[in-house]
Parts: C-alpha cells; sequence; structure tokens
C-alpha cells in the first residue's frame, strides 16, 4: 500500500494538468443552455484510454436536446483480485453556468493556479473528485498492484438539472454492470475538514400555496379580502408542523423535520391595492419516518383553519416531491471502508451524518445498494471563484486507493 500512497503524494502536475482540460469544457446541459456533456465525455474516454484503462464503455441516455441527440455516461473499470465485486466511484460531467462574470477574478473556463488552489467552473463540483477517482485507478495500474476489488468509475450526465439522463438511466439500463454486495461512493458532497459521511437523506416536499382573497382599495378594506394578511397567518401557522411532526434523529442537523416559507411571488404593482391573491412557498424536510401525504394533509388542516377566519380560498400544488431513500447502515461494509481509509490518510475520526436534502446516491440507495457521499470539498460549488484544493485531490484519491484495497480486517 506505501506504492500507492507514494505515488499519489507526488501527482499534483497530473491533478493541474487534467483540471486544465476538464475546466475548458463546459459542460452545460440543455436545460442549463448548452450542448451537454459529449465533448467532455470525448475528452475523459481519451484520457482513460491513455492512462491504460481497458475497460471503457458509454452509455448514451437519448435527448434530442443535446448537440448529438444523447446525453453520455461513461463507465471505466480495472479488474482486483476478487473481480466478483467492484467499488463503485460516481461523479458528474456537467456543470453549472458560471452566472455573473463581473464576480469572477479570472475567466471561469481557463484554469487558474496559486499554489494549492485551483479556481474555475467545476473545479470542486465535481471535477476534483473525477481527478482523484482517476488517479487513485491510475496509481494501482502504474504500480502493477491490484486492488482487493474491482475499482470502477462511473463520470454521469445531468446530476445538474434533474438526473433523468444520468444514474438512474445507467442504472435502468445497464443493471448487469452492479452486484448486489458492491460498493458505492459518491463524491459530491463534503466537508472541509474530511469528517462527514453522509448516510441518510431526509424527504423533499416543495408546496406552492395560493391563497384567493378579494380585490380592493386599501381605503375601503371591507369591501375586499385581503390574502396578504391571510397568508401572513397561514406563515405563521405554519409553525404547528413542527409539533405535529416532532421525531428527531441526530444523525442530522438539524434532527427534526423543518418546514420553511420561503419565495414569494408578487401580488400588486401599487401600494393602495389590497391583493386578490397571494402565492408563496413552503419548502419542507421530512423524516423518513413521516409520510409525505400526511404533510400536506397537515398543512391542507391548518390551511383550513385560515380559510374560515379570513374568508379566503387556499390552494396548493406540489412542486417536487422525493420520498427518503432507505438509509445507508453506518456499520455497513462500505461506511467502514470509507472512515478506515479516512482515518488514515487525515487523521481524523469521522463520522456518519445525514443530510436535509436529495444527494445522487439515493438513486442506488432505492435501489437496495448501500452507498456513501463523502468528499474534501471548500464548499465553493455554484459560486463565483469556484476553488479546489490539490492537495485534498491528492489525498481523496489515497482515501479511495485505501477502500479498494481494504481486506477488511480494519
Amino acid at each position: 500500500m506505501q506504492e500507492i500512497i507514494q505515488y499519489l503524494e507526488d501527482q499534483a502536475d497530473k491533478v493541474v494538468q487534467l483540471q486544465s482540460g476538464l475546466v475548458s469544457i463546459p459542460a452545460l446541459g440543455p436545460s442549463n443552455e448548452g450542448g451537454g456533456e459529449k465533448e467532455k465525455a470525448d475528452f475523459l474516454h481519451k484520457y482513460l484510454r491513455e492512462c491504460g484503462f481497458e475497460e471503457i464503455i458509454e452509455i448514451h441516455a437519448p435527448d434530442q436536446r443535446g448537440e448529438c441527440g444523447y446525453r453520455p455516461n461513461v463507465a471505466a473499470w480495472i479488474r482486483g483480485r476478487d473481480t466478483t465485486r467492484t467499488l463503485w466511484i460516481i461523479s458528474h460531467l456537467d456543470i453549472v453556468p458560471p452566472g455573473d462574470l463581473s464576480l469572477w477574478k479570472s475567466d471561469p473556463y481557463s484554469l487558474e493556479v496559486d499554489a494549492d488552489t485551483l479556481t474555475g467552473r467545476g473545479v470542486e463540483d465535481n471535477h476534483q473528485s473525477i481527478v482523484s477517482s482517476i488517479l487513485a485507478a491510475r496509481a494501482f495500474m502504474e504500480q502493477g498492484i491490484k486492488p482487493a476489488v474491482n475499482l470502477g468509475l462511473i463520470f454521469v450526465a445531468d446530476e445538474e438539472t434533474g438526473n433523468g439522463y444520468g444514474l438512474p438511466y445507467v442504472l435502468d439500463n445497464r443493471r448487469d454492470l452492479f452486484k448486489n454486495d458492491d460498493l458505492f461512493l459518491v463524491p459530491d458532497f463534503g466537508t472541509s475538514d474530511s469528517t462527514m459521511m453522509e448516510v441518510a437523506e431526509k424527504s423533499m416536499l416543495w408546496l406552492k400555496i395560493s391563497v384567493q382573497g378579494r380585490q380592493g382599495h386599501a381605503s375601503t378594506p371591507e369591501k375586499g379580502i385581503n390574502s396578504l394578511s391571510a397568508s401572513a397567518a397561514f406563515i405563521l401557522q405554519l409553525e404547528k408542523l413542527h409539533e405535529i411532526f416532532p421525531d428527531k434523529n441526530q444523525l442530522f442537523s438539524p434532527a427534526g423535520s423543518t418546514f420553511c416559507p420561503t419565495k414569494k411571488e408578487a401580488n400588486v404593482p401599487n401600494i393602495n391595492t389590497i391583493p386578490g391573491l397571494d402565492v408563496f412557498y413552503l419548502d419542507c424536510r421530512i423524516l423518513a419516518d413521516y409520510s409525505i401525504q400526511d404533510v400536506i394533509k397537515e398543512a391542507r388542516s391548518l390551511g383550513s383553519d385560515i380559510e374560515r377566519k379570513y374568508g379566503v380560498k387556499i390552494d396548493y400544488e406540489i412542486v417536487y416531491q422525493q420520498k427518503a431513500a432507505p438509509h445507508t447502515d453506518p456499520s455497513s461494509e462500505v461506511v467502514q471502508r470509507l472512515a478506515r481509509g479516512i482515518e488514515k490518510v487525515y487523521q481524523v475520526k469521522p463520522r456518519p451524518q445525514g443530510v436535509g436534502g436529495g444527494t445522487v446516491a439515493a438513486f442506488l440507495r432505492h435501489r437496495g445498494y448501500s452507498a456513501v457521499v463523502w468528499a474534501t470539498l471548500a464548499g465553493t460549488a455554484h459560486q463565483p471563484n469556484e476553488r479546489s484544493s490539490i492537495g485534498s485531490t491528492l489525498k481523496d484519491a489515497q482515501v479511495m486507493a485505501l477502500m479498494a484495497i481494504d481486506d477488511q480486517t480494519g
């Protein structure tokens, strides 16, 4: 194992080289006004072949909006001593747009290198993990060492805009690639101190709530029904959802379900008109033990009180809902392999934890696979001047390599 670690410690130049190539290819999905991921997939396919990967396949999800009529997903792997099992490391090809260019200190599509820091769109989300996983596999090949199990890399499309052409498509159309006891690492979320291993998610519900009153002049409020007043009262009433669904799970922070009023649409353009329609949104992150439908039912019940008191009519529209996937057991093999690797490389004590929103790992968990989400990240994804660390890239590669060579003796 020491040969692998030593090799990876000396690969800073390869990190910069590969990041430079990836950053220069703006793989924006059609929903983000881009042509898709084909150019980046072609670049990686060629790079993997030059690295020595002999087993590389592409899984094309049809999408006529893309520049080539499909969205590419790339899978590559090397054989281990036990060829019946695979450690899969899953990263994504697509990025988000750079946003306001005036907020960038440099061209987002040209890599900036400042000592250990790399700057450019996508360098953290998700290029860092693409590079780490490739270097981990390359270390085995160049040192002539077989991992304990197969080491597989998957680079999926469409993570940033819904996943419909990415990992779910791969799982549904190439089931032959995966075994029930395979191990899955998704390095697309993490903390800068390396300690958080994500093993669980809450269910998600986004509700659009439309409160219909009657528009009128503000000087004669008795002639109207003020939808804004009713909305304000309803927003306060919705706080009771925390009392109705009080359970806690210490895997999460916060430990309970959350129900947050968020976006509010404009109602009337002038000050002296009572609004007849007011629209706001509720973001719900719900512990898996609770039903999304029960939350909607209780929200409607609270709304009925508002309707009776204020004389309004309230409509509800589900904007998005996602039932939480089964948790990955913190004592499962993939989590324990990861924990041992983190402790050895970073000298910290990692902890299993849940998050409030969905991750790509949910698609694996819904299909019965044990998956863990982890990486060492600066937390600048989607921001201007997105950053990544060369050192963290190399150390994360070491953790991935340790997971692949772990003999399970601890």
